[in-house]
């Protein structure tokens, strides 16, 4: 198989996989975050909409995150192996990653809105599907909070990379023969340090998606005016607000989008593919 088409596949399943089996708890994590929202509990999803709508948005989440890191991944990894290789191992991996993290991030962005919207609705009340949900948002709209967005993420992504096999080396004396638990731990910690440092720029990046959604979001100029209002508002804690479902959300997340990549490369270099 072409490597660039390998890494490709890798990277989306993974995204996917983790994704979708994280659902209902990235589902809390907005609704934290964004609390001002009515009907903004899965206590209220779970008697208003049903059990199944704890994974509303998540096919939209899907369809944004396959491609996302579908691109991520082939980026980081080539440039990785031919543009960097002259960088000490960290160095490369952090600013590999980080240039694939921020232009998959740009690549997808009209989804990552669209998804917040979904997810944060009720009973279908402002839109009643993907496509309607983009002919009634603007391009203006679509990109709320992008430029915060390419930071944010492409710094995201370059910590997560870079600090899981720093970790693996860490607790290879603690976890010796579990391959998965190793893994595991790893890719979750990777997640929490990496959303520790970013959280901010993740919870602004929602708010500016959410602009023109629903009267009960605040209005924004911008990313600046965004910040300069909640800290206003709400003080230092209040650019950490849902930190801890988004941690509850990363460790699972990161844990199985890690054992999906490490055990696809695996595979494909068993069967020599």
């Amino acid at each position: 198989m072409n490597e660039t088409l390998k890494n490709f596949m890798i990277g989306g399943i993974s995204a996917t996989v983790s994704r979708t089996l994280t659902a209902p708890i990235e589902l809390f994590r907005l609704q934290r975050q964004n609390s001002f929202m009515p009907n903004s509990t899965l206590k209220d999803v779970i008697k208003k909409e049903g059990v199944r709508y704890l994974w509303k948005g998540n096919m939209v989440n899907c369809v944004r995150a396959f491609p996302q890191f579908a691109i991520a991944y082939p980026i980081q990894r080539y440039l990785k192996k031919y543009k960097f290789k002259n960088m000490k191992d960290k160095t490369k991996t952090f600013v590999s990653s980080g240039i694939g993290g921020s232009i998959s991030i740009l690549a997808v962005y009209p989804l990552e809105t669209i998804r917040s919207r979904l997810a944060l609705q009720t009973n279908k009340n402002h839109y009643h599907g993907l496509f309607n949900a983009f002919k009634k948002t603007s391009i203006y709209d679509l990109y709320g909070g992008s430029h915060i967005s390419v930071f944010g993420f492409g710094l995201y992504n370059a910590i997560t990379f870079t600090i899981y096999p720093i970790l693996q080396t860490t607790y290879e004396s603690y976890i010796q023969d579990s391959f998965y638990g190793k893994k595991l731990l790893c890719g979750g910690s990777s997640g929490i340090f990496a959303i520790t440092l970013t959280y901010p720029t993740d919870l602004v990046r929602r708010r500016l998606q959410l602009q023109n959604f629903d009267s009960s979001v605040p209005k924004y100029s911008g990313a600046f005016d965004c910040i300069g209002k909640i800290y206003k508002s709400e003080g230092l804690f209040g650019f950490y607000r849902g930190v801890i479902g988004n941690y509850i959300k990363t460790f699972p997340m990161l844990s199985i989008q890690f054992v999906v990549i490490d055990t696809l490369n695996d595979y494909y270099s068993r069967n020599n593919i």
